[in-house]
């Protein structure tokens, strides 16, 4: 059974009175693998709360994400305020499967929270963020425990990868979204990612990782460290 006529047959069978249900995911943007499941985004009105839920059915892997006619919008609040917009690039992108007169509407709300873009960061984040980056870089320039190398690494990348993005007004991922996120926002800074931290990986070669953190930060002002405070309150407060 194809994705569409499993998901069809999986709307009739178990959820036959909701108002509307998408197809989205991997499957519907033509990147499926072997194990891709069907995400499936369901309105019910008749719903207290939302919820989401994994099963198996028709043959397929399937993650339901169901909601009543407002909670999504809870859900796209969240996503907004963390950058990362799983739920209304789901709604943006799925194929109806089902719908008695409000799929559009939603979709309209997905499309223009997603023109719209992640919040700006304030100054005082901005300078919170170089720092953290700082601080990071520098136990990665100066560790000498492979193993301990490889987790900062880790950690380095994540922050490089949001300070770009939201500095330039780009969503943010995770896991894989990372790199289709930093494709999407510029394909030659991307590469240049990749190169980078896989030459780490596989050489233990630092350099250019090095490189290239120095050369997101210094539009910004580059490394900081003195000076850099949170929190403290001046000497005249009372």
């Amino acid at each position: 059974m194809n994705p569409i006529q499993a998901a069809t047959q999986f709307i009739a069978e178990r959820f036959p009175n909701c108002q509307g249900a998408l197809l989205a995911g991997s499957i519907v943007r033509g990147e499926g693998t072997e194990t891709s499941d069907l995400d499936i985004v369901i309105f019910d009105k008749t719903l207290e709360t939302a919820f989401r839920e994994s099963l198996i059915a028709l043959g397929w892997p399937i993650e339901i994400f169901v909601h009543n006619l407002s909670s999504y919008k809870h859900f796209f609040q969240m996503d907004y305020e963390r950058a990362k917009p799983s739920l209304p690039k789901m709604v943006s992108e799925g194929i109806v499967i089902k719908d008695e007169g409000i799929i559009q509407s939603i979709k309209e709300e997905a499309n223009e929270l997603l023109r719209k873009g992640p919040e700006k960061w304030s100054d005082e984040t901005i300078t919170m963020k170089r720092y953290f980056i700082t601080d990071t870089l520098d136990d990665f320039i100066g560790s000498n425990n492979r193993e301990e190398d490889i987790f900062i690494a880790n950690a380095l990348a994540d922050l490089v990868h949001e300070f770009v993005l939201r500095m330039n007004g780009r969503w943010i991922g995770t896991s894989k979204w990372v790199m289709r996120a930093l494709k999407k926002y510029d394909e030659k800074f991307a590469d240049e990612f990749v190169v980078a931290f896989d030459e780490f990986y596989r050489l233990g070669e630092k350099s250019k990782i090095i490189t290239l953190v120095d050369n997101v930060l210094e539009p910004y002002g580059g490394r900081l460290f003195d000076g850099f405070s949170i929190g403290k309150k001046d000497s005249t407060d009372s």
